[in-house]
């Protein structure tokens, strides 16, 4: 009950302030997404440091990154993401490591792709169509990842038997999978069946869910590869016993990669 109690404390207050941030649009939605991306991009490269990141050239990728998705959309936010082998490359050339050039600057694209990219596209869901259209989308996929991961968390603690991928993360079952995926997926239906006549129909709803469902895992598991890899239990302490920010955004890094380019193909 205890470890109920903490995580709703955590999950709560963060999950109101991304939705207020993406209801307000322009640079709200940017803050947040720069600090939860920059705080995130701080734990991986920490997690990865005998990888010797290239901390700085990852710091600026994700910033210009963000700031061109903001500005002028996907193929900026990609532009500023590129920019990050200019950076790395650069940056290796002064640096003194004894690491070597492709573990290290792979290590540094590594975690500004993968955040950098999840986040930015939050910033572009929240641009698809007009402004109705880019709330409904954006709070859509944020539901929709935060119910499935919920209940998949409940089915597992409650009734889980047979482990998903025993050797990257013992804690996940079949049983939550699949209860976490049908509530992701009545989540958008339900979050879209209004909108079902001039945004998407019916089965489109459902295609979308499950992709939001089955990306939001592999999101998950993909973070607990790279920990045990690395041989730690959490990317970082800022949330106390729940981990750090990339261990509470990874299904979301994923997800929102797949909801925005499912939308955009259906749509």
């Amino acid at each position: 009950m205890r470890d109920l109690a903490g995580r709703v404390v955590v999950a709560v207050p963060l999950l109101v302030a991304v939705l207020a941030a993406a209801y307000f649009d322009g640079w709200w939605l940017f803050a947040v997404g720069a600090i939860a991306a920059i705080v995130a991009l701080h734990e991986l490269y920490t997690t990865t440091r005998p990888l010797r990141p290239l901390v700085p050239a990852g710091f600026a990728g994700v910033l210009l990154g963000l700031v061109g998705a903001e500005l002028g959309g996907a193929e900026w936010l990609f532009a500023g993401l590129l920019a990050t082998f200019v950076f790395a490359f650069a940056l290796y050339g002064v640096a003194e490591t004894r690491q070597s050039g492709t573990v290290t600057i792979a290590s540094t694209i590594l975690g500004a792709f993968w955040i950098g990219a999840g986040v930015g596209h939050l910033i572009l869901l929240r641009d698809i169509g007009d402004e109705y259209l880019g709330r409904l989308s954006i709070f859509t996929v944020l539901l929709a990842v935060w119910a499935g991961d919920t209940a998949a968390y409940f089915a597992g603690r409650l009734f889980g038997r047979h482990k998903l991928a025993a050797i990257m993360s013992p804690g996940k079952t079949w049983e939550g999978f699949v209860v976490g995926f049908a509530a992701s997926v009545l989540v958008v239906f339900f979050a879209l069946y209004q909108d079902r006549d001039q945004f998407l129909e019916i089965w489109e709803a459902l295609v979308l869910g499950a992709v939001i469902a089955v990306a939001g895992t592999v999101g998950d598991l993909f973070e607990s590869a790279v920990k045990r890899d690395m041989q730690v239990k959490d990317s970082g302490r800022l949330l106390g016993g729940h981990g750090g920010v990339l261990d509470r955004i990874d299904s979301l890094l994923f997800a929102s990669v797949a909801g925005y380019y499912t939308i955009v193909a259906l749509h």
